[in-house]
C-alpha cells in the first residue's frame, strides 16, 4: 500500500538515501519494510540563515504484510489517479477557442480528448516567428502590434513568466504540470515546490502540444484576430475575424488574455456582453543584483560556499488608511532574470519579468505593485466598464512619456525614489531597449505613491538590504491582472449570452500559467458535461 509523506527534511550535506530512513521512522517500520519511495515534492527552506535545507513530501510504498497500525497525522493514504475524461458526441459546430495562451490550449486538448475537436483562433504568430519579434522590440524598441510579449502562441506567460508555481489548491493543479512535462517540460518540474519551465523552454513545450491538436483533427490559425462575437437572442452564432470573414459556432471559448483591449472595447460598446471593471494592481518592477537577493536570503556564509538556486522572496504589507486597507506585494518574482517591455500598442510603455531555466542571469526582478479599486478609478476620472482599462492606460501613457519613447523606461535607485531626488543615475540592468533616469514620483495618484513608499520601508525592515542604491525601480508594472471582468454563471458560460465561455486571465478569472490551464480544463468539464 502506499501512502504519502509530508514534511520530511533533509539538510544539503546528507545524502538523498536518508529520506528512505526518515520515512521508516516517521511510519514506525524499517528500511527494509519499505517496497519504494519517491520524491513527489521537494522545498528549499531557507528560513534559517545560513543553514537551509530541504523539506520533502514522499510516496512511500509499504511491502504488504508490514503496514503500520497507525498512521501519524501529517501521512495520508495515496489516491488513485482519475479516470481519462469520457468521449462525448462531436456538436454539429465545433467550438470556437479564442486564444492561444494557457486557457485556450488546455481547453483544446481537454476537449480533444473527449472527442471534440475545436477551431483555435490566435492574433499573434506561432513561436519561431513570435521569438524574431520579442527580440526585435528589445533590440531596438520596434513594437509588433500583433506579435509580442503578450501576442502570440503561448500566450503572455510563455515569455513573461516560465512559472508554474501558484497560490490555488486545486487538484488540477496536477494535471497542468504533468501536461507541460509530457510536452517536453523537465521532470523537475513534477517534483519543485515552486515548479519553472523557463521562458527559453516553455514556447517549445506550447509548441509539441500544438502539433498534437492538429494531428487530433483540431484547425489551429495564427495571425487571425477576432473582432466580435457574434450574437442572435442572446445566443452565439459565430465570430467575425479582422478580414472581415466570419465562423460559425454556438461556443465560443473566450480566452484572448488581459491585453485584448480592442474586444473588450467592442463589448462594453455594444452591450450585448456583460462587462464590469476588475480591481487589479500596479507600480514598478525592482532590479537587484541576484547576488545580493542570495546573501539577503541565504545568509553571506552559504550563498557563498554552498551550492543553491539563486533566491527569491514573497513580500506582502498591508496598510491601514481610515477604513480602506491597502495591499502591496511582489508580483512575478524571476530569479537570475531579465526585466522586459510588455507594450501591444505604441505610446505605451509597461514591464514585466522572464527567467530562462537556468536562471543564471545577473539580475532579480519583480514587480512591487499596489492594489488599485473601482474607487481609484473613479478619482482619476474613469468610469464604467472599461474604468481599469482606461486607469491602466492612463499610466503607460505617462510612463512612455517620461522615458522618451521607444520603449524605453524610466527608472530610478530605490533611496531616490523614496527620497524624491536624482542623485544616483541607474547602474547595470538587464532592461531592453534601455533606461533613462527619472522621478518616478510623477507618476501615480499621492495616495498610491504614498503606499508604495510605506511598503518599500517595510520590505527593507523584513530583507535588509532591499532599499539599496544597486536596486531599481523600473516603470510601470501595471498588467498584472485583468482591468476587466467578462462575467460568468455557474455554468462558466457569460451572464448575458448563452454559449459565451469567458476564460483565463484575460477575463478576469485566474492569474498566471497554472490558474488559467485550470480554467480552461473546467470550461471543457463544463463542455463535455453538456455534450454527454
Amino acid at each position: 500500500m502506499a501512502f504519502r509523506l509530508n514534511n520530511i527534511g533533509r539538510w544539503l550535506d546528507e545524502p538523498e538515501s536518508t529520506l528512505g530512513q526518515r520515512a521508516a521512522e516517521k511510519l514506525g517500520v524499517t528500511v527494509s519494510d519499505l517496497a519504494s519511495v519517491r520524491v513527489v515534492r521537494q522545498v528549499l527552506d531557507a528560513r534559517k540563515k545560513n543553514s537551509p535545507r530541504y523539506i520533502y513530501t514522499l510516496e512511500v510504498e509499504v511491502v504488504p504484510g508490514k503496514l503500520p497500525s497507525k498512521l501519524p497525522n501529517d501521512v495520508s493514504s495515496v489516491e488513485p489517479k482519475p479516470e481519462p475524461p469520457p468521449k462525448v458526441k462531436a456538436p454539429a459546430l465545433r467550438p470556437v477557442i479564442i486564444g492561444t495562451g494557457p486557457a485556450g490550449l488546455f481547453c483544446a486538448l481537454s476537449l480533444l480528448e473527449r472527442g471534440v475537436k475545436s477551431i483555435v483562433l490566435e492574433r499573434g504568430r506561432d513561436v519561431v516567428q513570435r521569438r524574431k519579434d520579442v527580440a526585435k522590440l528589445m533590440r531596438d524598441g520596434t513594437l509588433e502590434p500583433e506579435s509580442n510579449m503578450n501576442f502570440g502562441e503561448g500566450g503572455a506567460g510563455a515569455y513573461t513568466d516560465g512559472k508554474l508555481s501558484t497560490r490555488i489548491n486545486h487538484p488540477m493543479v496536477r494535471q497542468v504540470i504533468e501536461t507541460f512535462a509530457r510536452f517536453g517540460a523537465p521532470d523537475q518540474i513534477l517534483i519543485d515546490g515552486k515548479p519553472h519551465i523557463g521562458s527559453d523552454l516553455l514556447p517549445l513545450a506550447v509548441e509539441k502540444l500544438r502539433h498534437e491538436l492538429i494531428a487530433g483533427g483540431c484547425e489551429v490559425r495564427f495571425e487571425t484576430r477576432v473582432e466580435d462575437v457574434l450574437i442572435e437572442n442572446g445566443k452565439v452564432t459565430g465570430v467575425r475575424l479582422a478580414d472581415g470573414s466570419t465562423v460559425a459556432t454556438d461556443r465560443v471559448v473566450l480566452a484572448p488574455g488581459n491585453s485584448a483591449r480592442e474586444l473588450f472595447e467592442r463589448f462594453a460598446a455594444d452591450g450585448k456582453v456583460f462587462v464590469e471593471a476588475k480591481p487589479f494592481a500596479l507600480g514598478f518592477r525592482a532590479e537587484h543584483p541576484q547576488s545580493l537577493i542570495n546573501a539577503i536570503q541565504y545568509g553571506e556564509r552559504a550563498a557563498a560556499t554552498m551550492k543553491l538556486p539563486p533566491a527569491d522572496y514573497k513580500l506582502v504589507d498591508n496598510l491601514e488608511s481610515g477604513n480602506e486597507v491597502r495591499g502591496v506585494y511582489s508580483f512575478c518574482m524571476c530569479p537570475g532574470g531579465i526585466v522586459v517591455p510588455t507594450p501591444t500598442q505604441d505610446g505605451l510603455q509597461c514591464t514585466n519579468g522572464m527567467s530562462n531555466s537556468r536562471r543564471n542571469a545577473k539580475y532579480a526582478n519583480a514587480g512591487i505593485v499596489v492594489s488599485v479599486s473601482v474607487d481609484d478609478f473613479a478619482k482619476g476620472g474613469f468610469r464604467g466598464p472599461l474604468a481599469g482599462l482606461e486607469f491602466q492606460r492612463h499610466w503607460e501613457a505617462k510612463a512612455y512619456e517620461l522615458g522618451g519613447g521607444k520603449f524605453i523606461a524610466p527608472a530610478q535607485s530605490i533611496p531616490d525614489y523614496l527620497a524624491g531626488k536624482l542623485k544616483r543615475k541607474p547602474g547595470g540592468t538587464s532592461y531592453r531597449p534601455g533606461l533613462l533616469h527619472a522621478d518616478l514620483n510623477r507618476l501615480f495618484p499621492p495616495e498610491l505613491t504614498a503606499a508604495l513608499k510605506q511598503a518599500l520601508k517595510s520590505f527593507d525592515r523584513k530583507l535588509r538590504g532591499f532599499v539599496t542604491d544597486e536596486a531599481l525601480l523600473i516603470g510601470v508594472e501595471s498588467r498584472t491582472s485583468s482591468p476587466v471582468r467578462v462575467t460568468r454563471n455557474e455554468a462558466l458560460q457569460s451572464v448575458s449570452v448563452t454559449g459565451l465561455y469567458p476564460a483565463g486571465e484575460g477575463c478576469g478569472y485566474a492569474g498566471g500559467i497554472v490558474s488559467s490551464g485550470i480554467d480552461g480544463l473546467r470550461i471543457a468539464e463544463q463542455i463535455g458535461k453538456e455534450l454527454a
